[in-house]
């Protein structure tokens, strides 16, 4: 038995703290669950459907998304991608993006995806005392090189062990959570005057490059256009909350 997109659509409207979509093979939306309508600042889903990210967003992200969004058209699956999603209503927040191909007869026609937000660490987890070493390293140790046998044995478990606990109390990986950690400070800021290469460096990049395609990756645009957002409105985007310290 085949579940249609339109029961998958009705099916995640009553899941407020995930994204869902459908989108043709040119990138328009045919399906959006209402938590994207909201967060897009709009009030009906027709607002969206048959509309693309570049009409929908602002220009740095539209541009970003749908660069993505081919790779997808492409064949490319996209897996637990570790974004921060900005939306109309100036709340930025963190969140875990899946995208895969629509196939039809062997061919790409389309995209399906969610985004599901970054929720709080699971505290009740039997070795949620031991991975807040971990965390409370990595909060001091964020710009440092970090090899994660070291994490392993502030937590007393072997990498195994630690990859597969930390995935489940905090729906990362411990890199994702450095590289969480990292933009965090970056976006903070990228709302001062430093240069982008400083704070590049400041936050553990190895160059600027590397801290342009790692922010662009997480953001969706480059930290330059990130500033130029932030500058023009006046700084008033809120950060996303620090929703890994308990």
């Amino acid at each position: 038995m085949k579940i249609s997109a339109d029961e998958l659509e009705a099916l995640f409207d009553a899941v407020p703290d995930v994204v869902f979509f459908v989108k043709d093979g040119e990138g328009r939306y045919t399906h959006a669950n209402l938590t994207l309508v909201r967060r897009l600042g709009l009030k009906h889903r027709s607002d969206v459907i048959g509309r693309n990210v570049t009409e929908l967003f602002p220009t740095a992200l539209g541009g970003s998304y749908a660069t993505q969004d081919q790779r997808v058209l492409d064949g490319e699956v996209i897996e637990n991608q570790l974004e921060v999603h900005m939306f109309a209503n100036r709340v930025t927040g963190w969140c875990l993006t899946c995208k895969r191909p629509l196939r039809q007869r062997g061919e790409v026609r389309g995209i399906v995806g969610i985004s599901r937000d970054l929720g709080r660490p699971d505290g009740r987890h039997p070795t949620y005392a031991r991975l807040r070493r971990v965390l409370a390293y990595l909060q001091e140790h964020y710009a440092e090189g970090v090899r994660v046998a070291h994490l392993a044995e502030l937590a007393d478990l072997s990498v195994a062990q630690l990859e597969r606990h930390f995935r489940k109390v905090f729906q990362l990986t411990p890199q994702q959570l450095q590289t969480k950690l990292r933009i965090e400070e970056a976006m903070r800021r990228l709302h001062g005057s430093e240069s982008v290469a400083a704070i590049g460096l400041a936050c553990g990049f190895a160059d600027q490059s590397a801290f342009a395609r790692q922010f662009k990756s997480t953001v969706g645009m480059t930290p330059r256009d990130y500033r130029a957002v932030v500058t023009a409105a006046g700084g008033a985007r809120r950060l996303p909350e620090p929703d890994l310290v308990a």
